[in-house]
């Protein structure tokens, strides 16, 4: 799922995407009120790592949360979303084995996620998640790779986190000490 401006998209298994519906379930969301702190205007291509590392240079510090939305002309956007789950819910790691990328050629759209300290690495993502929407918010999905014509870059920092949990029988029995949560983690992301 993707939420922007307010309105939640689910992103679904064959990239395209809707608003979702007021019964719909997700297992996790990190979500926050983004107030732009700074702004970056991209006018020259760049990839992925390019731009996590413009990002990252334009920060006091990395050790806080933040949340980026890029705006813009992306040459290729290359996706994934996991396919709705049913009841036994299976590991996220096995999950993921059977999902379908789809790849964007030419698309203008939002690319938008946080970025979280490594200590945050199994309360969240360590390091940029994010998720594209098409700018007529018909298609996207988490976003695997990418190359950024040009665009903005709005980059929001926090400072405080919220952590809210379940308390129905199946999360309170659930197994959550996984010795290798991190690795767990890295594969679903994608690497």
């Amino acid at each position: 799922m993707l939420v922007l401006d307010g309105v939640c998209h689910q992103l679904r298994g064959d990239g395209s995407a809707t608003v979702a519906d007021l019964d719909e379930l997700t297992p996790f969301a990190a979500m926050t009120w983004f107030r732009p702190d700074h702004t970056i205007r991209v006018s020259e291509p760049c990839d992925r790592a390019g731009l996590k590392t413009l990002i990252d240079e334009s920060l006091d510090s990395t050790n806080l949360m933040v949340a980026v939305r890029v705006a813009g002309d992306f040459a290729m956007m290359r996706t994934r979303t996991v396919t709705k789950q049913q009841r036994p819910y299976r590991p996220f790691t096995e999950a993921t084995q059977h999902q379908r990328e789809v790849t964007f050629a030419d698309v203008t759209g939002t690319l938008a996620g946080f970025r979280m300290p490594d200590y945050e690495q199994g309360i969240s993502v360590a390091g940029y998640h994010s998720h594209f929407i098409d700018e007529d918010r018909h298609h996207g999905g988490h976003a695997l790779d990418y190359r950024l014509v040009r665009g903005t870059v709005d980059i929001c920092v926090r400072s405080e986190l919220h952590l809210s949990l379940q308390r129905t029988p199946q999360f309170l029995r659930a197994n959550l000490h996984s010795a290798d949560i991190d690795h767990q983690i890295r594969q679903t992301e994608g690497g």
